[in-house]
């Protein structure tokens, strides 16, 4: 087990490993014991995967709050996955609690690709349009019945715990510039629109590229209806500014709109930050990228 995919990061996480993971497979599902089990290295933080064979994955919650997204894959993934223009996960079985593992759990097809490494696109702008696609045909989803989407709402909701995250970081960023950019997202027009089904996460560590071009998004924990304009963090965590304007052209984003996304991006990058500063350095150093992004902008 390599150390990234097996640090801790929250409180209440259990311990997962190879071992047990394929027995609790073989005695939810015979057809498929027996088949090699190996622990996929991984930046994310609320589930751990393990690949089952060649052709599906498993998906392990590694701590309380990650369980409820378990049932929502489930329910949802199967309605929005037929609409989409790009690959996401298909559920295919869901286990429960066993061999010490609390939770319930789900089996995926397994789905090709890789993640697209921050700073080394060799041709972005093909992925940008690919992003504007995904994201223009994710909105485009009766949002009737949706779930609320918890990155979704206004982003004065963000307000105390992004300020609590610059505090913690004074010394480390400039908590002033960053404070600045904060205050100005706040000033952004509420979005007022009907609300439309978001990812909610769409970040590096959920976007699978083959010879540079998008072809799956994983991770649909978070997706639910309300504000679109959190699906634009994309456009700082991975897109390179060179291409940010095409992106927004593709995804139809106004000022309003792109200036919204902007300040979740910041939200999220400076949350992150201070929490994962020690227990997972792929997302710190993301979170790190994207403030330099927004502060090169601002100039």
């Amino acid at each position: 087990m390599d150390r990234m995919s097996a640090m801790r990061m929250h409180p209440g996480e259990v311990d997962l490993d190879a071992g047990p993971v394929g027995r609790l497979v073989a005695g939810r599902f015979p057809r498929w014991a027996g088949l090699p089990v190996e622990r996929l290295r991984s930046s994310g933080t609320e589930n751990a995967m393990f690949r089952l064979g060649s052709d599906l994955v498993v998906r392990l919650p590694r701590h309380p709050g990650a369980v409820e997204g378990v049932a929502h894959e489930q329910r949802w993934l199967p309605r929005l996955g037929p609409l989409l223009p790009f690959a996401v996960p298909e559920p295919l079985g869901r286990g429960g609690p066993g061999e010490g593992f609390p939770w319930p759990w789900s089996v995926y097809r397994w789905l090709d690709g890789s993640n697209p490494v921050v700073g080394a696109l060799d041709d972005p702008e093909p992925l940008a349009r690919d992003l504007a696609a995904f994201v223009t045909a994710l909105r485009g989803i009766d949002a009737a019945g949706g779930p609320v989407c918890h990155r979704g709402v206004p982003l004065a909701s963000r307000d105390a715990p992004t300020r609590e995250a610059i505090a913690r970081l004074a010394g480390r960023i400039d908590t002033a510039a960053v404070t600045d950019l904060w205050e100005e997202a706040l000033e952004v027009p509420e979005y007022a629109g009907a609300p439309v089904w978001a990812h909610g996460d769409l970040s590096p560590g959920n976007v699978l590229v083959d010879g540079g071009r998008l072809t799956a998004v994983i991770d649909f924990g978070s997706a639910g209806v309300g504000d679109p304009a959190v699906d634009l963090i994309v456009a700082w965590n991975l897109l390179p500014a060179e291409v940010r304007g095409t992106f927004r052209t593709a995804v139809g984003a106004d000022e309003a709109q792109w200036a919204r996304g902007r300040g979740w991006a910041l939200s999220v990058s400076l949350i992150q930050l201070p929490y994962y500063w020690d227990t997972n350095p792929p997302l710190a150093a993301n979170s790190r990228h994207v403030i330099k992004e927004m502060l090169a902008e601002r100039g």
